[in-house]
């Protein structure tokens, strides 16, 4: 039996079919039948992400519950309805924005992402905003802050601060998940997230200008 020798240090890997894709919708069916992680052979739908392809606001939160497992679609549950009033609040429709997950297969029972799924997954994530190009960069809780920024800070020293994703400016709020616990929880949420509108519409001032 002939077994295959190790590439050579230094030698880069193949790349991977999708990673030449040039839009969401080549992505989306490159993609969209992966099993590289068991989570994709439990899912019901592979929850890709859904709004605008050209958007200057990206939200990103963790993995899909049951109601985004059964529609295909991210944040389309209870916390998926809040998330809506919020950006509304802020005058965004939902149309306006690109929402996703940093795993796009739900974990069983909602549990938080484990390393060996989140490893598979980000490449594909990395290619979204790649492809997307925002302006700005909101983090629905700290799992997904924590895959894009290698981070170990907490959500409360992440709060409140403009961070850079490869040169995207970021910021850290609440998940609408966690609002729904802890309802205390949602005036700080407000105050992050017209600090997100205001960054937002500096960035695409300067972006016009």
């Amino acid at each position: 039996m002939l077994f295959p020798l190790p590439a050579p240090a230094g030698a880069s890997l193949p790349a991977e079919p999708w990673s030449s894709t040039t839009t969401l919708e080549e992505l989306d069916g490159a993609i969209n039948t992966c099993t590289k992680c068991p989570l994709g052979t439990t899912r019901t739908k592979f929850v890709f992400g859904v709004g605008n392809p050209h958007a200057t606001l990206m939200l990103i939160g963790e993995a899909p519950g049951a109601d985004e497992d059964a529609q295909g679609e991210p944040f389309v549950g209870r916390a998926g309805q809040l998330l809506n009033k919020i950006l509304e609040a802020i005058h965004f429709r939902r149309a306006d924005v690109y929402i996703c997950n940093i795993l796009k297969c739900r974990p069983p029972n909602n549990r938080k992402p484990i390393s060996d799924e989140t490893e598979q997954c980000i490449p594909y994530l990395r290619k979204q905003i790649q492809l997307i190009q925002p302006k700005l960069i909101l983090c629905l809780g700290l799992t997904a802050a924590e895959n894009l920024l290698g981070t170990k800070e907490s959500l409360t020293q992440l709060r409140g601060r403009v961070l850079s994703y490869e040169g995207i400016p970021m910021m850290v709020t609440y998940h609408p998940a966690a609002l729904l616990r802890n309802p205390n929880w949602k005036r700080p949420a407000w105050e992050d997230v017209q600090a997100v509108r205001k960054l937002h519409d500096e960035l695409a001032a300067q972006h016009s200008g």
